[in-house]
């Protein structure tokens, strides 16, 4: 079975943008750049929401290269010559399923709405977070009410010279 992991970098509030979807507070440098490279090769798949791909879109990503791409959504339509799939069904069965066919890991990619879902369907495996040494007091949430707790297991913590930290949790089962 693939492993399903969502990954993000937060303040350390735990907030994954400002209110107005902002994420210039984030460091991307070569440390965080080999972590992802390493992350990269492990997955072919990546799933968002519809949120997180018109972010994406508006700093000029609009598929990942080398990687299936699936957008879940009820209203975006497909666009011609970009690399994604809209997918307007539920994204717990979807996920379920796609999780039960052949191939590498998938990559829950950005915001906490999806993940959310997909945490209380028990369809994520891991956690993994890049930890941004900032404050920001207020903003788009990292992680919404959940109906139950999940309980994790570390599996990696890396502190990072930004004063950035890179952990990887597995979900508790």
């Amino acid at each position: 079975m693939r492993l399903v992991t969502f990954g993000l970098a937060n303040s350390l509030d735990n907030f994954i943008a400002r209110s107005d979807h902002g994420t210039d507070w984030l460091v991307w440098d070569n440390e965080v750049a080999a972590i992802s490279g390493e992350y990269w090769q492990t997955i072919d798949t990546v799933v968002m929401g519809r949120k997180t791909y018109e972010v994406a879109v508006k700093l000029g990503t609009t598929s990942y290269p080398g990687a299936k791409n699936y957008v879940f959504s009820r209203t975006l339509q497909p666009k011609p010559g970009v690399d994604v799939e809209i997918v307007a069904e539920d994204p717990v069965a979807f996920l379920r399923a796609l999780k039960q066919q052949p191939g590498k890991g998938i990559c829950v990619l950005g915001g906490g709405e999806l993940a959310h879902t997909l945490l209380q369907a028990d369809v994520i495996d891991e956690i993994g977070l890049n930890i941004q040494p900032v404050l920001l007091g207020s903003g788009i949430p990292l992680f919404h009410a959940l109906a139950k707790q999940i309980n994790l297991e570390l599996l990696e913590c890396r502190p990072l010279k930004s004063g950035s930290v890179y952990v990887r949790y597995r979900i508790a089962r």
